[in-house]
């Protein structure tokens, strides 16, 4: 019989039994599995290495199963938001997650469920893909504002504005650039390309239907795409001023920021577009009714063509 302060390993048959007070294992008989929980369950009492000596069981074996415990119980987690994830057909995000898991007696920070979900590159369809911003190592800060955020009572294509936005397409970035005449908000020309450059810019110019002669402003932010050789020599050509938006100031450019804001919750969101001539069919579409049908309240809930040919000169 072994014996050890208050505790007494011995006798029979897988069974426990108390005499006088006292706990009996027959330590020969009792498989490690049992002689295992028992290490785990007294190991804060007790030194591990009195409890695997006691009960004939080598350190190594236990630590192992310890370990293997441990990594099945991972796996377990893992496989519950795994779960939890496709049960909500993709949309549950960490926040969710973290409630759902709760509900199981599992509690895990955020933090921790990230980590699983790109672990297993579970990407909730409420995560906002992040644009990759570029340099703009050409840019040359100029401060010439010649509208100082005085955007009516100009004449048919006397001042332009123009940005640029991006759209995702078929695991790509596209960029947008329109001309917007500030005269009647009309959309004068625009073009997509995979690249966002000067080169997007002078080919939006090229499909204007009128001369560029007729413009004499050409209003834009700091952006390199605009602020450029090309685009400078383009413009004195054709005797256009240039002017600028002062850095962080989006006011500068309200006209143009709010017609992209338009653009993109009326086209874009909430859409997928499976090819780039998807997207260039719905946004030809999309231009003539903006230009021809959709009201402002700027020109007296008139669209741009019908102020333009009540009002132009």
């Amino acid at each position: 019989m072994l014996c050890w302060r208050k505790w007494t390993y011995s006798v029979a048959k897988r069974k426990q039994t108390i005499t006088n007070g006292k706990w009996y294992f027959k330590a020969s008989s009792t498989d490690n599995r049992q002689k295992i929980v028992i290490i785990k369950n007294n190991k804060e009492k007790y030194k591990i290495t009195n409890l695997c000596k006691t009960l004939k069981v080598a350190r190594s074996t236990f630590y192992y199963q310890l370990k293997s415990n441990k990594l099945s119980q991972a796996q377990h987690i893992d496989n519950t938001i795994i779960s939890i994830f496709l049960k909500s057909r993709k949309n549950y995000g960490t926040r969710k997650i973290k409630v759902m898991l709760a509900q199981q007696n599992i509690i895990l920070s955020r933090i921790k469920i990230s980590q699983i979900m790109q672990k297993y590159n579970l990407i909730s369809n409420y995560t906002k893909i992040k644009y990759k911003h570029h340099n703009n190592k050409d840019i040359t800060y100029k401060y010439n504002n010649l509208l100082n955020q005085d955007f009516d009572n100009y004449k048919l294509h006397e001042v332009v504005v123009s940005d640029l936005t991006y759209v995702w397409i078929n695991n790509q970035w596209y960029y947008v650039c329109l001309l917007i005449d500030l005269f009647n908000r009309e959309i004068i020309s625009y073009d997509v390309s995979s690249h966002k450059d000067a080169k997007l810019v002078e080919s939006t110019f090229n499909k204007l239907n009128f001369s560029l002669e007729n413009i004499k402003i050409f209003h834009t932010d700091q952006e390199s795409e605009f602020n450029n050789s090309t685009i400078y020599k383009l413009l004195t050509k054709n005797n256009v001023q240039k002017s600028y938006s002062k850095p962080g100031y989006l006011y500068d450019n309200a006209v143009a920021e709010s017609t992209y804001k338009i653009l993109k919750t009326e086209l874009v969101k909430n859409k997928k577009f499976k090819s780039i001539e998807e997207f260039k069919l719905e946004l030809f579409d999309y231009v003539n009714w903006y230009n021809n049908t959709r009201i402002h309240s700027k020109l007296n809930y008139l669209s741009p063509i019908q102020y333009k040919n009540l009002y132009s000169i």
